[in-house]
C-alpha cells in the first residue's frame, strides 16, 4: 500500500477524521463552543453536531476534505479531537475511508555518534 510522510500542516489539507468519526466527549467540554455545535448523546456525553450520523461530518469543519480544511472551534475543540494525531491508526483509518493515501510516521531520533561534530546552522 502506498503511504506518504506527513507534513507538519497535513491536517489542513485532510479533514478525514472530522468526517468519519462520531466526536463524543464529556458534556462540559462543549461549554466553550456555540450551543448549536453540540448535541446530547446521553446524560454525561455530548457530540459534535453532524457526527452522530451515518454520513458523518462535523459542523465545525470548514472546507473540502482532501483539499483545504479548517476547524471553526480549533482552540475549543474536545479532548476527543485532540487525541487523533497525524499518521496514527485513527487518522489513517479515516484517510482510507475517504480514498486518501495513509500517512506514515517516521520517528526522529537523536544520533548517538555525533558528540564530536559541530552542527551547521
Amino acid at each position: 500500500m502506498l503511504s506518504q510522510i506527513p507534513t507538519q500542516d497535513a491536517c489542513l489539507t485532510c479533514g478525514a477524521c472530522c468526517a468519519h468519526y462520531r466526536v463524543s466527549f464529556y458534556w462540559a467540554e462543549g461549554l466553550n463552543m456555540p450551543e448549536h455545535y453540540t448535541e446530547p448523546v446521553n446524560a454525561v456525553y455530548s457530540c459534535m453536531a453532524g457526527t452522530n450520523q451515518t454520513q458523518s461530518r462535523c459542523i465545525a469543519l470548514g472546507g473540502e476534505i482532501g483539499q483545504a480544511v479548517s476547524c471553526r472551534v480549533y482552540e475549543a475543540r474536545s479532548s476527543t479531537c485532540k487525541s487523533v494525531q497525524i499518521a496514527d491508526e485513527q487518522c489513517n483509518k479515516a484517510r482510507i475511508a475517504h480514498q486518501m493515501i495513509p500517512l506514515i510516521s517516521i520517528p526522529l531520533h537523536d544520533a548517538e555518534n555525533d558528540e564530536d561534530f559541530d552542527q551547521v546552522s
